[in-house]
């Protein structure tokens, strides 16, 4: 699991439209961030992009599949689908995609609450 920095470079010039990209490197791979919000992933010098339940209809019809890695043996598959290949390409198309996965990982970002400072603060007294 890599990503070239020349791959990097490529994706973060690729979606610099979008304001405020930047690619942070994890486990091998990067994750692409958009003013602080997660939407897709680098591994193996290929694209993956945030998708919901509405949206991965369509990187099906393009054959595309979602990003899947294994822990303690098992798959885990993550919400991140392959970003069709021709669209690297295709600077405008691959921003459309681009913008709906950052929209899709927004409403996925507010959708989990943010943690209590109570419930923070009543776990760390009971472990005294």
């Amino acid at each position: 699991m890599t990503a070239s920095h020349d791959f990097i470079a490529f994706v973060q010039e690729l979606f610099a439209p979008l304001g405020g990209v930047s690619l942070r490197r994890m486990f091998g791979g990067a994750g692409i961030y958009c003013r602080g919000v997660m939407f897709g992933l680098v591994v193996d010098d290929t694209i993956y992009l945030k998708a919901d339940e509405e949206s991965r209809k369509a990187f099906e019809a393009h054959g595309c599949g979602p990003y899947v890695y294994r822990a303690n043996g098992k798959p885990v598959v993550m919400s991140y689908w392959q970003m069709p290949a021709e669209l690297v390409d295709d600077a405008d198309e691959a921003l459309v995609w681009a913008r709906r996965a950052l929209g899709v990982a927004r409403l996925a970002k507010a959708a989990v609450p943010p943690p209590s400072r109570r419930a923070a603060l009543s776990a760390g007294r009971r472990r005294r």
